[in-house]
C-alpha cells in the first residue's frame, strides 16, 4: 500500500512539474540572449518611510520582490517573437491567472493579472506587448496583497528614488 501511495505522489508531482507557469518560463528564458531579465527587491525603490502615508507603508510591506522579463525585437529574432508571445499568452490562459484589467486591443496592449484570492494575492502579473518593440512580463510577488495594495503601491512609487541604473537594460523596450 505504501508503494502505491508513494508512486501516486511521485506521478502527481511529475505531472505538476510539466504544467507551464510564468516562473518556469522566466527560469528558462533568463539566460537567452533574446531576453532581458531584471530582478528587483523593495530596496531598489529607495522610498523613505516618512515620505509615505500609513496606508502606503502597509502596502509596501506586502511587496516582496519584482521580476521583469522582456523580449526586445531586433533583426535577428523577429521570427521568434510571435512564438514566444504565444507561449506567454497560453500560460496566462491558465485559470490561476485571473485577469484584473486589460488595455489596448489585438496583438498590442497590456493586461494585469493576479494569482491568489482577492484578499490574499500572492502575485500580480503585468503583461505588455507591442509589435515593433517586443513584450515584457512583470511579476510582482508579495504576501497577502490585494488590489487596493497594488494601487497604493503604484502611488507610493511616485515618491521613490528608483536606481535607474538597474533598469537600464530595459531602456527603449516600450517607447
Amino acid at each position: 500500500m505504501k508503494k502505491i501511495v508513494l508512486s501516486l505522489l511521485l506521478m502527481s508531482f511529475i505531472a505538476c512539474e510539466k504544467e507551464p507557469s510564468l516562473q518556469k518560463y522566466f527560469v528558462e528564458k533568463t539566460e537567452s540572449s533574446d531576453f532581458i531579465s531584471v530582478d528587483m527587491s523593495p530596496s531598489i525603490l529607495n522610498i523613505k518611510p516618512d515620505a509615505l502615508s500609513t496606508e502606503q507603508q502597509e502596502a509596501l510591506k506586502t511587496f516582496k520582490k519584482m521580476n521583469i522579463l522582456a523580449f526586445k525585437i531586433n533583426d535577428e529574432n523577429k521570427t521568434k517573437f510571435d512564438g514566444e508571445r504565444t507561449k506567454v499568452k497560453e500560460i496566462l490562459k491558465d485559470e490561476k491567472y485571473q485577469q484584473l484589467m486589460k488595455f489596448g486591443s489585438g496583438k498590442e496592449g497590456a493586461a494585469v493579472y493576479f494569482v491568489g484570492k482577492d484578499d490574499a494575492i500572492e502575485e500580480f502579473v503585468l503583461y505588455g506587448s507591442k509589435d515593433e518593440n517586443g513584450f515584457a512580463i512583470v511579476r510582482i510577488l508579495g504576501d497577502k496583497m490585494n488590489p487596493e495594495d497594488f494601487m497604493t503601491l503604484l502611488s507610493a512609487l511616485q515618491k521613490s528614488d528608483i536606481d535607474m541604473e538597474q533598469l537600464k537594460p530595459l531602456e527603449g523596450i516600450f517607447k
